[in-house]
């Protein structure tokens, strides 16, 4: 289902949506076309991607498009809103689309120090969130946040911290192993081989991760909980990790 129908199912259940827009499938005239309808219907949190290639997907042979790419499309975004100019330059006249435009961050693909590079760039376009991806590799993030730390990035735009809780050790094997730009310890995938309840140890992992990175890690502004099939451990993490108390 679009990232756009399904925001706005979720308005309708009273939660505020972070939708999704990716360069791969879409023209600069199409993006901007489903970024005025979603405005239109209620959205104003977009999250911009460039879009895994379709080649690790389930349709490998279909086409791609990448007529902008990430940063292009944040600075478009950021454009319309500050400067109320179309993509194609022209004046919008009135009712500019005010976005809260985010983006997202790698610490653990290589090499290392071009991540903060390019995170740095994508604020530099206008990026006012970044969500990262998933951590499971503290010590990585830890020197990763160093560095936006020193140059002043966290103080530019809040940086989400990804975590995701994990039901099993084959689901810890297979990010291990056949996603890209994931890394997994192999004492992650011990701990839930030898869990008696792997869910429930899944549930203290996570709940780990979020308290180290609380304690720990300078610069992070929150977390976005990644629940890869699981939606219900989302409040329990939440409410365990006393990230929200009510």
């Amino acid at each position: 289902m679009s990232s756009i129908s399904t925001g706005v199912h979720i308005i309708r259940e009273g939660v505020e949506p972070v939708i999704q827009m990716t360069c791969r499938d879409r023209n600069r005239i199409a993006i901007q076309s489903d970024l005025l309808g979603a405005y239109s219907l209620g959205i104003r949190n977009i999250l911009c991607l460039s879009g895994d290639h379709q080649f690790f997907g389930n349709h490998p042979t279909s086409k791609n498009v990448y007529d902008v790419d990430s940063i292009q499309l944040i600075n478009l975004v950021r454009r319309m809103k500050d400067e109320k100019l179309f993509f194609s330059g022209e004046l919008i006249k009135d009712y500019e689309p005010k976005f809260f435009v985010g983006a997202v961050a790698n610490p653990f693909a290589d090499p290392f120090e071009y991540r903060v590079d390019r995170l740095e760039k994508k604020i530099n376009a206008g990026a006012e969130f970044i969500q990262t991806q998933s951590i499971f590799d503290m010590e990585r993030f830890a020197r990763f946040m160093e560095l936006c730390v020193k140059r002043g990035l966290h103080e530019r735009a809040f940086i989400l911290a990804g975590v995701t809780p994990l039901k099993s050790w084959r689901a810890a094997r297979y990010l291990q192993t056949s996603v890209p730009g994931m890394i997994v310890p192999d004492d992650i995938i011990r701990r839930l081989k030898d869990a008696e309840d792997p869910p429930k140890e899944g549930l203290i992992i996570c709940n780990e991760q979020i308290k180290f990175i609380k304690e720990h890690i300078k610069g992070v502004s929150g977390f976005h909980i990644v629940a890869i099939s699981w939606p219900e451990a989302v409040p329990v993490i939440i409410q365990r990790s006393g990230l929200r108390r009510d």
